[in-house]
Order: structure tokens, then C-alpha cells, then sequence
């Protein structure tokens, strides 16, 4: 009975297994642009109605498999429509010289990180918030996680330097021409300043927060991102997560937060 199986089996060609693993690194490729935004959620939608209109035509159901049907014949074009910026990222990525060269090295599935990146350093961005907070000085950081933010870094200008109080104080100094927007830090460093992010249609927020606020809620709703906010008119200290605010904290409990997210051993 074994042998009949076994000489029953399809003959797996070395073409059949190429096939394979370039499809699961396209999959792979794609995962890695949408992971930490929304558009996964999206994601993970289409591919399970496609693998509930597999089902129903197996169980020959053929009312839901019309239904279904339609709805997967124009899936490339909602597809296109949908992730549209992820599409350009990609194209943009194929089409930079020298991509496959850049840093990190990945081999197939697995990601080697050449550089020796250090965990997020907190204590810089602790201590400019608490000066900030003393001086009324108005700031929104976003501190990027998974999704490195490069459609809203590209908004602001390049900076690309190591976390320091003082850099992220002279940022957001009243007469700096950077203090506008909001600066974005990736992989512990300062990415960029001056960033536009997305601002919160969400009605039930406070009357009482600003653009700022509104800001910080917008990226961290679309994204997996931080974001630590100081009121320019109380010198507050807020932090927001998944759209949801975290409003007048102190110091403390903001570096308590920061090394729980990020899981830095203090």
C-alpha cells in the first residue's frame, strides 16, 4: 500500500522547487513592506476571501462561488488601488543601483544585520522631554518600530544622526526651522525632522489637544510607530500607542513605557 502511495506521488522537479521559493520570497518581499501598517490587516482580509472562495468550490457551492468569484476577478485591480504605495516602494527599490549591495545582508528568508545597531537609547530622549516639558517647548517625536515610516520620512529633511538631548532640543527650539513637524527616529537614530505626519479624523478626541496631538494619533493609527508628544501650551508629557493616548505622565513612567515597547534591560 506504501509503495503504491509513494509511486502515485508527483515527481517533484528542481524547476517545481525554484517555483516554490520564489514564491515565498515575493510573499516574503511583500510582507516585509506592509508589516506595522494597516495595510496587512487588508491583506490578510483578501487572502482569506480567497481561500473561503477555494472552499466553497470545492464544496461546490455554486451560488457563494459566483459571489465570491466576481469579487476575486477584479481582486488586481483593488490590489493595485490599495497598496498603491507599497507597489511604488517596491519599484522604487528595484530600480535604486546597487540595492542588492545595501545593508542589512539578507540571505534568503533570514535577515543578518552586518551593523552593530545598539538598542534604542532612551535616556537622551528621556532627558530632552523632561527639559522641553520645563521649558514649554512644543516637540512630537515618533519613534519607528517594525514599519521604518519611509513615506513620512521622506516628507522632512534627512538628518540621519545618533540620538542626543541636545540635538532633539535644538530641533524643536522656537527659532530652529526644523521645530515644525515632527522628527522620526529609526533603528536609534534621528532619521529625519520637520516630517509631516497624517492627522486623526477621530471626533471623540479632546477639543483641548492640538495639531500635534491629532498628528501623533494619525501615525500611530496607521502604523506600529511611538509617539511621545510635549504640549507647547502646558509642557505636558503624552505618549500615544495604537491610537490611544497616554496624557500628563511623568518622566518616569514614559522611560518605564519605552523599555517595556522596546524591551530594553535597564
Amino acid at each position: 500500500m506504501l509503495e503504491l502511495f509513494i509511486v502515485n506521488l508527483p515527481k517533484l522537479r528542481i524547476l517545481d522547487v525554484i517555483d516554490i521559493v520564489l514564491v515565498a520570497y515575493l510573499f516574503y518581499e511583500m510582507y516585509k513592506l506592509i508589516k506595522g501598517t494597516a495595510a496587512i490587516n487588508i491583506f490578510i482580509g483578501i487572502i482569506s476571501i480567497y481561500l473561503m472562495w477555494k472552499l466553497v468550490r470545492a464544496l461546490e457551492m455554486e451560488l457563494l462561488a459566483e459571489i465570491l468569484g466576481q469579487f476575486i476577478s477584479v481582486g488586481v485591480i483593488a490590489l493595485i488601488v490599495v497598496f498603491q504605495p507599497e507597489i511604488r516602494r517596491f519599484l522604487l527599490l528595484l530600480g535604486t543601483p546597487g540595492f542588492m549591495s545595501k545593508k542589512p545582508k539578507r540571505f534568503l528568508f533570514w535577515r543578518v544585520d552586518m551593523s552593530n545597531e545598539n538598542n534604542l537609547s532612551i535616556d537622551p530622549i528621556i532627558q530632552a522631554c523632561q527639559k522641553m516639558s520645563h521649558s514649554k517647548t512644543g516637540a512630537l517625536l515618533v519613534i519607528a518600530n517594525k514599519n521604518e515610516l519611509p513615506t513620512f520620512v521622506n516628507t522632512g529633511e534627512i538628518i540621519e544622526a545618533n540620538v542626543s538631548k541636545q540635538l532633539l532640543e535644538n530641533i524643536f527650539f522656537k527659532n530652529s526651522p526644523l521645530h515644525d513637524g515632527a522628527v522620526i527616529i529609526v533603528n536609534n537614530r534621528i532619521r529625519a525632522a520637520r516630517c509631516i505626519l497624517p492627522v486623526s479624523g477621530n471626533r471623540n478626541i479632546s477639543h483641548d489637544l492640538g495639531l500635534r496631538h491629532r498628528s501623533a494619533m494619525g501615525i500611530t493609527e496607521q502604523s506600529d510607530a511611538i509617539a511621545i508628544v510635549v504640549s507647547e501650551q502646558t509642557g505636558k508629557i503624552s505618549y500615544c500607542k495604537k491610537g490611544e493616548f497616554t496624557l500628563d505622565i511623568q518622566p518616569s513612567q514614559l522611560k518605564d513605557f519605552l523599555e517595556e515597547e522596546f524591551n530594553i534591560i535597564g
